[in-house]
């Protein structure tokens, strides 16, 4: 799927299986100093040497940056939801740190829909994404619910004037 080559995709464009694949980002020391220092400053996120004595036994992303990444990731245009990519819960494991020079990139695939019985307008769909290093060795697992619009329907009184107004001037 090219993102530049795509509408909105609404719930009524979805299906089970469809999978997505973002692009990619490479993360570097300097990108889990940064975090850390903002969101998650435990030592083995911002110093090299506490983070080798460390559980991790080396420099390692917050799983929360993981997780930030990967959200970065999804919304890249690849998985282009109308209204947004727009969370109603998620549950995450991060199997294994993320490391510097890691090039990750996240495949995604939708697990279930369930069109809303209430909010006709719109309905949960289930994704299932795992963030993957360069070897294909998984960093992150989530499976999210998002909620996605449904197309709304044509007007019956919108159809003439857009007949009309896609037909020559003069014609009939």
């Amino acid at each position: 799927m090219s993102p530049q080559n795509h509408a909105p995709l609404y719930l009524d464009d979805l299906s089970v299986g469809q999978r997505f694949t973002s692009a990619e980002h490479v993360i570097d020391e300097a990108q889990i100093f940064e975090f850390a220092r903002h969101f998650d400053p435990q030592p083995f996120h911002l110093d090299v040497e506490s983070a080798r004595e460390s559980l991790f036994g080396g420099l390692a992303a917050s799983g929360w940056h993981t997780a930030a990444l990967t959200m970065r990731l999804i919304v890249g245009e690849r998985a282009p939801f109308a209204g947004g990519v727009i969370g109603a819960g998620a549950e995450v494991a991060w199997p294994r740190p993320t490391r510097p020079g890691d090039v990750l990139r996240v495949v995604s695939e939708i697990v279930e829909i369930a069109p809303s019985r209430s909010k006709p307008d719109r309905g949960i769909v289930t994704l299932r994404s795992e963030t993957l290093n360069q070897h294909g060795e998984v960093r992150q697992r989530m499976t999210s619910k998002l909620i996605v619009p449904r197309r709304q329907p044509q007007a019956a009184d919108d159809v003439p004037n857009r007949a009309a107004a896609s037909r020559p001037a003069g014609a009939c």
